[in-house]
């Protein structure tokens, strides 16, 4: 008998995996910045959901590209910063997930996701890649001679939550994706998607009241952008009492989106408080929306019930 990591169907699917989770962590580094870091939620996404076996094709696949990327600015930085920077964050973060899933399921008994255990590993993810980050930023020396760049708690605030938010915004939304296709027994009907309650209320609540919110922050300053932004973070309590944690996942999404849209500098101090408020509600809303998401399937059974 081969063994496993002889077989080529095995070599040819990590392959296939690594290629996969390659372009995907290029497609979210592209529209990601500092406060607001969509990788952390495809690598959380794909450790929570991919069979162990294929971990190190993941980290392949993150190394790819960031080493590219360390390469062409290991002149800018140093040669040591290149070498840091180009490990893997997804390597960072397995043993913060191992250790979650040692404790606590994705899934309860009853079949209901556990949100818990989702920010939890999101928080500790979170953690270990800010840490890395500072390893790295700690070792740059330009290449012009000047002064090496101050690490600041700025600075460090804003990789934390920019990686707690970026997961926050992803991961719950692949999950729920993930579950409202098992659901609908692994077809995806779009004509049933587009009628659906759930997307009947982000197009008459959730984009009205983002796409006010983002013309707000664009004319206004001071507590007023504050404000604006703040404000985003409404439609997420509003779908959460509809639709449970699917719809504050979806919410916090696009929430997300259009608190990013409104930053125009890096590590922006005013920013970094909008995102703490932001931070706060999603991770309350989805510990809540799942109590709301038992509560609504509770009542949709006897419906069915009495219908029949």
């Amino acid at each position: 008998m081969r063994a496993n990591n002889t077989d080529p169907l095995d070599w040819g699917r990590s392959i296939a995996v690594a290629g996969a989770y390659a372009a995907c962590y290029e497609l979210t580094r592209h529209v990601s910045f500092s406060h607001w870091m969509l990788p952390a939620g495809l690598r959380l996404a794909c450790l929570l959901l991919a069979p162990r076996r294929f971990w190190p094709a993941l980290a392949v696949g993150e190394f790819l590209p960031i080493a590219e990327l360390s390469a062409l600015h290991a002149s800018r930085f140093g040669v040591l910063w290149a070498l840091l920077n180009s490990f893997p964050p997804i390597v960072m973060c397995m043993p913060a997930v191992i250790w979650v899933q040692q404790r606590a399921s994705l899934l309860r008994a009853d079949g209901r996701i556990n949100m818990g255990m989702i920010l939890a590993t999101t928080l500790l993810s979170s953690l270990s890649v800010t840490v890395g980050n500072i390893v790295a930023y700690l070792t740059v020396k330009p290449g012009d001679g000047s002064p090496p760049p101050e690490l600041t708690a700025q600075i460090v605030l804003a990789w934390l939550l920019g990686c707690y938010l970026g997961a926050l915004a992803l991961t719950p939304t692949i999950l729920a994706l993930r579950e409202r296709l098992i659901d609908a027994g692994h077809t995806v009907n779009w004509r049933g998607v587009a009628t659906s309650s759930l997307m009947r209320d982000i197009a008459l609540i959730v984009v009205p009241c983002l796409a006010g919110a983002m013309v707000a922050a664009a004319v206004l300053d001071g507590a007023w952008l504050q404000v604006a932004r703040v404000a985003m973070a409404c439609p997420i309590l509003v779908l959460t009492l509809r639709h449970g944690w699917h719809g504050t996942a979806i919410t916090g999404l696009m929430a997300s989106v259009a608190m990013a849209s409104t930053s125009f500098e890096l590590e922006d101090p005013s920013m970094i408080r909008a995102q703490v408020v932001l931070a706060f509600v999603l991770s309350t809303a989805l510990l809540f929306g799942v109590r709301v998401a038992r509560r609504l399937a509770a009542s949709h059974v006897p419906a069915i019930r009495g219908a029949g």
